[in-house]
């Protein structure tokens, strides 16, 4: 699928369920990055999940292969069951996964990452925010690069993209063209366009998200849990930053 663009730029939505990545379309997203248990970071989707996105968005979707919260470093087991679900995700038609593997010296796990890549071409691939976590990220860098990924997404080593501003934007001039650095986390409507003109970029990626408390009418005092408000993308702050993004 061709990605769309709102004007030179690229706005992925991170997407926790169906009914959030209909709402990221209808508030005008290029593309999704779909996952869920985004409370514990994000991890793969459930079959179910993945069908009913294909069949309902129509914008690119791109699958987060995380199989639990935590740390990076994986075994192999976990290797197994991340290329189990890249090849079902080739087989839905997804346009891309969202992947990365770490050595425990906080460097790429080229070996393990190159694994992942190969089942999943020829769909795009991006390399998730383990990049966040690397000791070298000029090194890890030209890491990726050589891996042939597509693009990386990362808060510039820092808890939101406005605060890695600096770091993002040597990252984007090293990359010089060769790869797609895409700004993420805390990104708003209240920081969209600052983040694009202090970095360079030109895709930038946000949860647009809102809590949804429990509809339940009836609540069970003396049981702890089960109740807690959900994570939802929301329409209306898509289309905030979209309309930014139009002006710019």
């Amino acid at each position: 699928m061709k990605e769309k663009t709102i004007g030179s730029y690229q706005l992925e939505i991170c997407s926790n369920s169906v009914a959030s990545a209909i709402q990221a379309e209808k508030g005008g997203a290029t593309r999704i990055e779909f996952c869920q248990n985004l409370e514990n970071g994000g991890t793969t989707p459930s079959f179910g999940q993945l069908k009913l996105v294909r069949e309902l968005v129509h914008i690119g979707i791109h699958v987060l292969i995380r199989p639990r919260g935590g740390d990076f470093l994986y075994t192999e087991e976990e290797m197994l069951e991340m290329i189990a679900d890249i090849e079902l995700c080739k087989e839905l038609g997804m346009d891309g996964v969202v992947l990365g593997v770490l050595n425990a010296d906080g460097t790429v796990d080229k070996v393990n990452t190159k694994r992942l890549v190969d089942a999943a071409r020829p769909m795009h691939v991006t390399f998730h925010r383990a990049f966040d976590r690397v000791k070298d990220p000029f090194g890890a860098l030209e890491d990726i690069i050589a891996l042939g990924i597509d693009r990386i997404l990362t808060s510039g080593l820092r808890n939101s993209a406005l605060s890695g501003a600096p770091l993002l934007k040597q990252l984007i001039e090293q990359a010089a063209g060769r790869i797609v650095i895409m700004p993420g986390a805390g990104v708003d409507a209240s920081n969209i366009t600052t983040i694009l003109a202090e970095t360079g970029a030109i895709a930038i990626h946000s949860s647009a998200k809102e809590s949804q408390s429990s509809k339940m009418r009836f609540s069970q005092d003396q049981v702890k849990g089960m109740d807690e408000a959900q994570w939802m993308s929301s329409k209306e702050k898509v289309h905030q930053m979209v309309d930014l993004l139009k002006s710019l």
